[in-house]
């Protein structure tokens, strides 16, 4: 871990918390809300942020798994995101979710009227930007934790 976590502190709660009061506090919120506001589908949610974790290589969010009344994706699900190009069960939304996701991470100056076309034509505009809000979330936090090497450390509190 990068970051001195004191004797006793769980580091996610302590870096998230307490080490940098003014902010912390308010990205744990935006980070959680995500999960708690949406209004994608989560075969289409779970695409876009596994693919993210994928490219994040943030220990937690790859073994992470969010869960509606008791309903994960199935078994298999994070290797078929990993080739979102190819995957044979992947409905067009969930497709275009992980194909978002990778490219808002890796190249998104290349999101070109191509693919808005696309996206516009199985997304509306709200829920485009709560994907581009949610992949933004998972871009930053993930990598934060990767980088800090708090995602071999510690699980979210309340999980």
């Amino acid at each position: 871990m990068i970051v001195d976590v004191p004797e006793g502190k769980d580091p996610i709660a302590y870096v998230w918390g307490e080490m940098v009061p003014g902010i912390g506090p308010a990205a744990s919120h935006f980070s959680l809300a995500v999960y708690e506001h949406t209004t994608l589908g989560l075969r289409e949610f779970e695409a876009a942020r596994l693919r993210i974790a994928q490219l994040n290589g943030c220990a937690f969010c790859l073994d992470w798994r969010t869960e509606r009344d008791g309903v994960k994706v199935e078994e298999g699900f994070a290797e078929a995101v990993a080739a979102w190009r190819t995957a044979p069960d992947f409905e067009v939304r969930t497709r275009l979710a992980a194909e978002y996701a990778e490219r808002y991470a890796v190249d998104h100056h290349g999101l070109d009227e191509e693919f808005w076309a696309r996206m516009t034509a199985h997304y509306s505009q709200a829920e485009i930007v709560e994907l581009s809000m949610s992949i933004g979330s998972w871009l930053a936090f993930g990598r934060l934790n990767h980088v800090l090497g708090l995602d071999t450390a510690c699980a979210l509190p309340g999980r």
